[in-house]
């Protein structure tokens, strides 16, 4: 009887281990259309790295893949202004204690981020970790987090069209060329320069602001962004510098929505896409189909161990294949896209459901939280 009891309260408790893991991806807490917006950035972002792919051109299917060139990325910032939002108080800014406890706490994540970014560069893995320029992102927004909406979306909006003309000049500075300047660019991330991109981050923050539970906030997010999306690429498309005005042209370089270039058009376009596909994930989670990408939103709501483990296997898997973690043509030419990717969203959602919260997230949560204790309570969203 006792061995049976035994046997039963085990049961009990698997049950209500797995019952919690699921309450933390699938319960009200949890807002599956961001974890799904970040799972699609993270799986854009592996396929910006790993495909070799052909400059877009709509009337070709198989250019389409070169969507997530810069967008993803751009994507992956706008909603870290999204999920700074969220902790400092959704709709209404946290206050006093509350918000210095948070504010600490992002001030030590952003830390622990540029480390782990750092690693990862020297890996000499050939890409642009986004980790140092993300840590930089989350320090300069702190003093916006008492903000309301309206006044986050108008400052991005006046970054987005100011600051790429500025960013021309800046990345024009005789110091680039100088070995002390491409170390200070390494550390700053500037492949992502945070002049610019603060723009996607405040713009995020001030969707969280607004309401991003709110239907009628998601509607805006996705007609507004789809509007500015054809605004800037459409400008491109009509009156678009080209890639040799570019070159040699100060308002050719500004004048630009080419991916990873700061131009104007491509802040405004990028930044309307990423808007619209936040806003479009959130709407699509409102409906039976949240289940059909669960694992997608598993890779979202752990998106560091996800773009971290990426670069760590790459460079692990290059260094024993080709015998060199810096060959980017070798290692594409093994085809690792889908293997990555596919092998990243079964972890991912095998992890979710049966241990909870990604490794790296719980690391960087508790250590934040031991560097600045206190209590934060529940936030409106």
């Amino acid at each position: 009887m006792a061995g049976s009891r035994s046997l039963s309260e085990r049961r009990e408790t698997k049950r209500s281990h797995l019952a919690e893991r699921w309450e933390r991806l699938n319960g009200p807490h949890r807002i599956g259309g961001v974890d799904l917006a970040r799972g699609l950035a993270v799986l854009g972002m592996f396929a910006a790295h790993l495909l070799w792919i052909e400059p877009l051109d709509f009337a070709d299917s198989s250019t389409w893949v070169d969507i997530v060139n810069g967008r993803s990325s751009i994507l992956f910032a706008t909603l870290a202004g999204v999920s700074i939002g969220i902790v400092t108080g959704g709709r209404t800014p946290l206050t006093g204690h509350r918000l210095e406890v948070v504010r600490l706490r992002l001030v030590v994540r952003a830390g622990l981020l540029w480390l782990i970014g750092l690693l990862l560069i020297w890996s000499r893995v050939p890409v642009y970790v986004i980790l140092p320029a993300y840590a930089i992102l989350f320090l300069l927004a702190l003093p916006f987090i008492v903000f309301g909406a309206r006044a986050l979306l108008l400052l991005a909006g006046t970054l987005a069209v100011v600051m790429p003309v500025i960013q021309v000049a800046l990345d024009s500075l005789p110091l680039w060329s100088t070995p002390a300047g491409s170390d200070l660019s390494t550390l700053l991330g500037w492949h992502y320069p945070f002049t610019v991109w603060i723009a996607f981050v405040l713009a995020g923050l001030g969707v969280a602001r607004a309401g991003i539970l709110r239907a009628r906030v998601q509607l805006w997010m996705l007609g507004a962004g789809a509007l500015l999306a054809v605004i800037g690429y459409g400008l491109d498309a009509v009156t678009g510098a080209g890639d040799a005005a570019e070159a040699i042209s100060y308002w050719g370089a500004v004048w630009t929505s080419r991916a990873h270039s700061s131009g104007v058009l491509e802040v405004i376009g990028t930044g309307g896409f990423a808007l619209a596909v936040i806003g479009a994930c959130l709407l699509l989670c409102r409906t039976v189909l949240t289940w059909v990408v669960l694992p997608l939103r598993a890779v979202g709501a752990m998106p560091l161990t996800a773009y971290v483990a990426q670069l760590v296997v790459w460079a692990i898997v290059a260094t024993a294949v080709l015998g060199d973690a810096g060959d980017l043509r070798g290692f594409r030419d093994l085809e690792p896209f889908w293997p990555l990717a596919l092998w990243t969203i079964a972890a991912c959602t095998a992890w979710a459901l049966l241990v909870g919260r990604g490794p790296l997230e719980w690391v960087v949560d508790r250590l934040a939280r031991l560097m600045a204790p206190g209590r934060v309570g529940r936030v409106e969203r």
